[in-house]
């Protein structure tokens, strides 16, 4: 994988990366942002063909309320083999959603393609994958081996009484975390995706509840993958926004979207700046 990286400026969070290609598409954040409809998302993806190059790097993506436009970016990828993805993130994205597909609920559609062997998402310490949370979850990827979580923190003890214990890796601490993905990884062509709600807040704030990693956590699991990298995108960068939406601005207070601080908004989007370079970094000595 090589190529300028690519922003797709829907939330104006994104500093100003060295060559970076920037496609202007403020107009769609209402009807993007948090989730849309199957039928918005087909019409996004069309603008992504016709507007991105064939060969680029890494896609960036704005707020981590934008998760779900990787599942095009996925579907788009051009590559000779079957290929493995990787997120890196702190909850499953795996979640139900009732009203097409949203920023927690896409990797179910991902896990579906053909040319993906396996999703994989590390770091995740969500109450998401919780008893609780447990009929939220699409268990059919999970069951058919086509998906598995990697865990800290969550009492997973459901998964194994409806035998999905093979599926979910529980790790007492963020080292250890990446040690045993490092140690079970096939060595696949991987699309590597990054929602920087994965690290703790003093790594970089975010738009969610934040996970555990360090920054050195995360540079491991690039480093560490074998194989080639297909495809990348980064999101989890910090934006304000207020929908106009009534359905969008409750579904948002259900999950408990945290509030973003304008007083502090222009620091944590430096700090944010500053992540992504390094990630960027280690993402092209990977590809």
């Amino acid at each position: 994988m090589n190529g300028r990286p690519v922003v797709l400026d829907i939330d104006h969070s994104v500093g100003p990366l060295a060559d970076r290609l920037v496609v202007p598409l403020e107009h769609w954040q209402e009807a993007l942002r948090f989730g849309c409809t199957l039928s918005t998302l087909a019409r996004f993806r069309r603008v992504l063909d016709e507007t991105l190059p064939t060969a680029h790097g890494t896609v960036l993506l704005g707020s981590g309320d934008f998760h779900h436009l990787s599942w095009p970016l996925i579907e788009r990828t051009h590559a000779r083999t079957p290929f493995q993805v990787v997120v890196l993130d702190n909850h499953p994205d795996n979640m139900r959603y009732a009203f097409g597909v949203h920023c927690g609920s896409w990797v179910r559609r991902v896990a579906m393609l053909p040319q993906v062997s396996q999703v994989h998402v590390v770091g995740i310490t969500s109450g998401d994958i919780g008893r609780a949370h447990a009929w939220e979850n699409y268990l059919a990827p999970l069951r058919r081996g086509k998906l598995s979580y990697w865990c800290l923190d969550v009492d997973v003890g459901w998964a194994r009484r409806l035998g999905l214990a093979h599926a979910f890796h529980r790790f007492d601490d963020p080292q250890a975390l990446v040690a045993g993905f490092l140690a079970a990884r096939r060595q696949l062509p991987t699309y590597l995706s990054i929602d920087k709600d994965v690290f703790a807040p003093e790594v970089a704030r975010t738009n969610w509840d934040q996970g555990r990693l360090q920054l050195e956590h995360g540079l491991a699991l690039i480093d560490g993958l074998q194989g080639g990298l297909v495809g990348s995108d980064i999101t989890g960068e910090i934006s304000h926004y207020r929908y106009r939406s009534w359905l969008k601005r409750r579904l948002s207070a259900i999950d408990e979207q945290p509030a973003v601080d304008p007083t502090e908004l222009a620091a944590w989007q430096a700090q944010q700046h500053a992540l992504n370079e390094r990630l960027l970094a280690a993402i092209g000595r990977a590809g």
